[in-house]
């Protein structure tokens, strides 16, 4: 199998809106053959609807030539100036100075990950931490909506290639509470429903992270929606990810749920280390009791699914009504001082020596 072989293969490739192959439009670059893998970038001009289809057809025919072997392909999006020359690749340099990326994830909706996310990030930055977050949710963000940003629209700024001619559109993060935000509810009204599919979604996830101007951060959380679906698949693909981390209650079905989202990572064609697993609703204790527990959920539920898997406890967050409240007025609890702060300290402390 040589890259030539391979080209040959993936010659059979056409894009349907150009009725050419996906090697006579130079699409195709930084082949590597290695160790029973394929590699290569599949380069876009422009976003382009039908990336998905392109990428799961290149990835069918080299399957079909060479069965059992692994495809792992890169999808870029890259500008061209005047004269057809390709200047920039999408996200390759704006991740650059990125210490750890992180995904959040959850193996169920309905467990707090989107607040266990924001507030982290908050205590992060408040520790000393340059943080990013982006909100990975298409079709439910809540970040501008918890962090009181909703309606903003961040700008862009218009980026130089190598020899000083305009290159690529950047986007620039909204910030606020020392972190760097970035969310597609920033770029949709929050009534309207994002009728995506997968590729879709990706497709604008991978904008969300690739083509926004983080600069230098020590950590970037990446809030993932719920689940094991396309959008996780793509990401652990296309982001070069450090680990995850991933938020449960106690209780019984939401640890189901978990076992799922640990086996993900640990699958061998995705293999990114867990850092931990961080129990949101620990216990409810009220405010005019603060040293009462009440375990609603179950007591130590995901202390016993971190023994059972060998996966770090990072911390237990209890069920605050002060939470809740902060989130719905765009105030995420860790900006103030209190046991709140306190249990999303020693969370972030366990993360950040991992």
């Amino acid at each position: 199998m040589t890259i030539s072989d391979i080209q040959k293969v993936l010659s059979t490739v056409i894009h349907p809106a150009k009725d050419k192959d996906i090697i006579t439009l130079g699409m195709v670059e930084d082949i590597k053959a290695e160790a029973g893998q394929i590699k290569f970038k599949l380069v876009f001009p422009s976003p382009d609807a039908l990336s998905g289809s392109i990428k799961k057809a290149a990835e069918a025919a080299l399957t079909a030539a060479w069965p059992g072997i692994r495809v792992n392909i890169l999808e870029l999006v890259r500008s061209k100036k005047t004269g057809g020359k390709n200047v920039q690749d999408l996200g390759e340099d704006q991740l650059a100075h990125i210490g750890k990326i992180i995904a959040v994830a959850s193996g169920k909706g309905g467990v707090g990950k989107s607040t266990v996310a924001v507030n982290l990030a908050v205590t992060l930055a408040r520790m000393g931490y340059k943080t990013g977050l982006a909100d990975a949710d298409v079709y439910g963000p809540s970040v501008p909506k918890m962090t009181g940003t909703e309606g903003q629209v961040p700008d862009v700024e218009i980026s130089e290639g190598p020899d000083g001619q305009p290159a690529m559109e950047l986007i620039l993060p909204i910030e606020k509470y020392g972190v760097k935000w970035m969310s597609i509810g920033y770029f949709a009204p929050p009534d309207q429903a994002l009728i995506w599919r997968g590729p879709m979604a990706c497709n604008a996830l991978r904008q969300m992270i690739l083509q926004v101007k983080w600069g230098e951060l020590d950590f970037l959380l990446i809030d993932l929606p719920p689940g094991t679906g396309d959008i996780h698949i793509s990401l652990v693909h296309d982001i070069p990810l450090s680990g995850a981390i991933v938020v449960s209650t106690p209780q019984a079905v939401a640890l189901a749920d978990v076992e799922k989202g640990i086996n993900m990572f640990r699958n061998k064609d995705i293999a990114k280390p867990i850092y931990g697993i961080v129990e949101n609703m620990a216990w409810f204790t009220p405010a005019e009791l603060p040293d009462h527990k009440y375990y609603i959920f179950g007591k130590e539920g995901c202390r016993t699914m971190s023994e059972k898997y060998g996966v770090p406890l990072l911390g237990q967050i209890p069920l605050v009504q002060s939470i809740r409240e902060s989130g719905d007025e765009g105030v995420p609890e860790a900006v103030n001082d209190g046991p709140t702060y306190d249990a999303f300290r020693q969370a972030a402390q366990a993360l950040i020596v991992k």
